[in-house]
């Protein structure tokens, strides 16, 4: 039962990594029309006519309490979240592989291990919440014909999976209540 546990961690730890670099690297965060064109934008750039261009609009002073958070852009604050959550969900990879293939059941491995992958999923969230908000009152007034696309989608399908792989370590840290089952040869 461990195992098995330790094993889906592992797993859903694995999928979160690969989804939420897939969704920061890539472009199709918000799909709009622009002067009848197609266009889509990502967290580092944004498209028109499959033609790409760094992005040069500034929000950050149209956002509610810039003035006190003296934010100038959120681009920053969404890409600095959503790499942070890479490296954690990284770092709980690696760790988590190793802790697997040892079968290693020492508590403060565990209790990293979950605290890497539920502080993965809560920094992705921060950076999805901001983009959220951002795109719904900025965006959504500039553009009328816009919606979230796929790489907005597969970062909340990776929030999930990070959060999944933090819990199924969580249960392997309370494991002195769960069934002990023996194996007879």
């Amino acid at each position: 039962m461990l195992y098995t546990l330790a094993g889906g961690g592992t797993l859903c730890g694995v999928a979160a990594l690969v989804l939420l670099i897939v969704s920061t690297a890539t472009d199709f965060w918000m799909q709009y029309r622009y002067s009848g064109s197609s266009a889509n934008q990502g967290l580092w750039r944004f498209c028109i006519n499959h033609k790409c261009h760094a992005h040069t609009i500034t929000v950050g002073e149209h956002l509610l309490f810039s003035h006190i958070l003296n934010i100038t852009t959120f681009w920053d604050a969404t890409r600095a979240f959503m790499l942070l959550s890479v490296l954690s969900c990284f770092a709980g990879v690696v760790l988590g592989l190793s802790a697997f293939t040892n079968g290693t059941k020492n508590r403060r491995v565990l209790f990293f291990l979950k605290s890497l992958f539920f502080l993965s999923g809560f920094l992705a969230l921060l950076a999805l919440a901001i983009y959220t908000g951002v795109t719904v009152t900025f965006f959504g007034k500039r553009f009328v014909d816009w919606r979230f696309s796929w790489s907005y989608i597969i970062g909340w399908v990776a929030i999930i999976l990070a959060f999944a792989a933090g819990i199924l370590y969580f249960s392997l840290t309370h494991k002195d209540q769960l069934p002990v089952t023996q194996t007879i040869y």
